[in-house]
């Protein structure tokens, strides 16, 4: 089993530290996906693959991955919210209190076509580590592994839960689960042409003011 806590990532992960060419390595890694979508699952493997990293496990139930997980040891589960029969949810709240060293403590990241409170709710106090909303960016599927590789939360057993610990303080994680990179590039240049306008509009009185006088001269 690959260390996936090893996994080299520069400190402050952004956007540009991505862009800038960092240096991580999940060719190693061993990623179980667990989605009853074939398609989606398909697109979540590729994505995979372009970071260097297999899904050796492919499962399109939450039974099928129980038995998986009862015999093979992963690095990194990515479960679908909703499916039918047993869902993402109660799948990780299964294997939480599984007591399967290590499988009981591998990085959860669950994906739900749509985020809510309620949902992050629901993912947090089932034992997963994030949620992300799709259609899921390689970007942002990739800074959410890096994030769960290094989560800083302990472990942690109060009454039925078993799980991360469910207060961030330091480390938080990745911008927001709903949030996209091309909202935050949009509001970054709505936030440019307001500051543009806003300079041009206090230059043009002064402007216009000493042209008249020049002319009136």
């Amino acid at each position: 089993m690959a260390s996936f806590s090893d996994i080299s990532m520069p400190a402050g992960l952004d956007d540009s530290s991505l862009s800038a060419g960092a240096i991580f390595n999940l060719g190693k890694a061993v990623v179980m996906i667990v989605d009853d979508n074939a398609f989606s699952m398909n697109l979540t493997s590729q994505t995979l693959i372009g970071f260097g990293a297999k899904s050796r496990h492919q499962c399109s139930s939450a039974a099928e991955a129980m038995e998986t997980l009862k015999n093979a040891t992963v690095d990194l589960l990515i479960v679908d919210c909703d499916m039918p029969d047993m869902d993402g949810y109660d799948l990780v709240r299964w294997l939480r209190g599984s007591g399967m060293d290590p499988n009981a403590f591998v990085p959860v990241i669950m994906i739900a076509g749509h985020t809510p409170e309620s949902k992050v709710t629901k993912a947090r106090d089932c034992g997963a580590n994030f949620i992300v909303a799709r259609p899921l960016s390689p970007l942002v599927l990739l800074e959410r592994i890096l994030w769960v590789a290094r989560d800083p939360r302990p472990m942690l057993q109060a009454g039925d839960y078993m799980g991360p610990d469910r207060r961030f303080r330091d480390g938080d994680p990745p911008a927001a689960t709903g949030e996209r990179r091309r909202d935050r590039i949009l509001a970054a240049e709505e936030a440019a042409l307001a500051d543009r306008a806003e300079a041009e509009a206090e230059a043009a009185p002064a402007w216009s003011a000493a042209a008249f006088q020049g002319s009136a001269s």
